[in-house]
């Protein structure tokens, strides 16, 4: 496929793809009879893999050495693995972060809604309401007061 389709089919522009292919991060890809990049349809895997590592935060300098690795073959597995559990541990505890985060969040919103429901119970009835004092301006008259 074109590099018009793969952008369409993977959400990367062009130009991001011909950027990951000069940096290293998409294997150098076949040329055409014209010269035109033509993509195997296996490579929309590794650009999805590629935009988790991105989503989870994972540094390009990283995602760089995980591409280097995966080049090299199959021996480089351990090497591999370990990359991506180390990635692993960084996105578990930035989760536990975002989870205190996300509690301290619904504690606040179920503070105000508490707030609401106490102010809507507490409302006087307008007949119960006191009128406001009035306090005269300066050229003499009355206005209400605050």
């Amino acid at each position: 496929m074109k590099i018009g389709e793969l952008s369409r089919r993977c959400g990367l522009s062009a130009h991001t793809l011909r950027y990951y292919e000069r940096i290293g991060l998409l294997p150098r890809v076949d040329r055409d009879g014209s010269g035109l990049r033509d993509y195997d349809a296996s490579i929309l895997t590794w650009i999805a893999f590629l935009g988790r590592l991105k989503t989870t935060g994972m540094p390009i300098r990283e995602m760089l050495r995980y591409a280097a690795l995966r080049d090299q073959g199959p021996d480089t597995g351990p090497a591999r693995r370990a990359l991506l559990e180390a990635h692993r541990d960084q996105v578990r505890a930035r989760l536990a972060e975002l989870h205190a985060c996300f509690l301290v969040l619904d504690a606040k919103i179920g503070g105000y809604a508490g707030q609401e429901e106490r102010i809507e119970d507490h409302e006087p009835e307008q007949s119960e309401r006191r009128p406001s004092k009035l306090r005269r301006n300066p050229s003499g008259t009355r206005t209400p007061g605050a």
